[in-house]
């Protein structure tokens, strides 16, 4: 048998950092194999070779084929795939990344578990979006109607301030090319702040379907999380795109307008340092556990109705 030869697994600590990452790469009518600690991209323009190690999700669209050795590569590199539609505005499945504990997930559990603190949690993101405000003594009703008006208040600013025409979210899941430049741009840039939310909730150890304001969805806690940061990255982003294709493009949209939205977005998300930041939102959001997390030096314990926590490994006699 040929000796297995490239990258040999690496150990939990020898990974990076989630915000030591990039943020995400779209790959479409490629081949995607393993060369050595690289995952190698080819195409009919060529071939490219991204270092495994600093990728935090890759968004995998139409014709890409994956060989199983870039998967084994992916998979130890702790990296997050997404398969996607076109222009990355549909989602389909996705790879689990490399976890090594579970309590921040037992924490999320325990939170929309309990309709007191499901509730606590929800305050929480509605205050983190639109901070300074006192909602200590609405319902749940109430902050969803709150938060609606508050958010066609970001689209009115934007629209206002681009002087682009908005009459609301209008898309076709299916005919992407269907709406206006800003629901287009609107659609590919969120799908990619899904994606990267996605892949930091997976590095966490935390569940994507245990959502608080979404729910009911596998990716439930993905849209909550890329909720938070819309109001000052994929609409006004949006916005700006559309009146570049206005003032450069004679109100046409190019064909790659989905992949422009994307790269601008990508610069955004590495100047406000986005990844770092939803590591410590969430972090944040369930912070009553997180001094756990420096405490425990096992991957793995036996759990106990008196203690919480047992040595794993541990041959216990009566």
């Amino acid at each position: 048998m040929t000796p297995r030869v490239g990258m040999q697994k690496p150990e939990l600590v020898e990974l990076p950092q989630i915000h030591d990452r990039m943020t995400f790469i779209y790959l479409e009518h490629c081949t995607i194999n393993q060369e050595d600690s690289a995952v190698k991209v080819t195409d009919m323009d060529g071939t490219v070779y991204i270092p495994a190690a600093a990728i935090t999700v890759l968004l995998l669209g139409p014709g890409t084929s994956v060989t199983h050795r870039a998967m084994e590569l992916i998979g130890d590199s702790g990296i997050g795939v997404i398969w996607v539609g076109e222009h990355g505005v549909r989602y389909y499945a996705h790879g689990r990344a490399l976890n090594s504990h579970t309590h921040l997930l037992l924490r999320q559990a325990a939170l929309v578990s309990n309709t007191r603190r499901h509730l606590e949690i929800v305050r929480k993101m509605y205050q983190m979006r639109f901070p300074g405000e006192d909602i200590s003594e609405l319902t749940l009703q109430q902050l969803r109607g709150r938060e609606g008006s508050r958010v066609k208040g970001v689209y009115r600013k934007f629209s206002k301030q681009w002087n682009i025409s908005w009459k609301g979210r209008d898309y076709d899941h299916d005919d992407f090319n269907s709406g206006d430049p800003v629901n287009q741009a609107l659609s590919a840039g969120n799908v990619c702040l899904y994606g990267l939310a996605h892949a930091v909730i997976c590095a966490l150890g935390c569940s994507a379907g245990l959502g608080f304001v979404h729910v009911g969805h596998e990716c439930s806690f993905a849209y909550d999380v890329a909720d938070l940061y819309k109001a000052e990255t994929s609409i006004p982003i949006a916005f700006e795109m559309a009146a570049t294709v206005r003032d450069n493009f004679e109100n046409k949209i190019p064909s790659d307008f989905a992949s422009m939205v994307r790269r601008r977005l990508r610069d955004e998300i590495v100047r406000l340092h986005l990844l770092e930041q939803m590591v410590k939102d969430i972090k944040y959001l369930f912070a009553d556990d997180i001094n756990k997390e420096d405490d425990r030096k096992e991957p793995v314990y036996l759990w106990d109705n008196l203690k919480e926590l047992v040595a794993n490994g541990k041959q216990y006699h009566e």
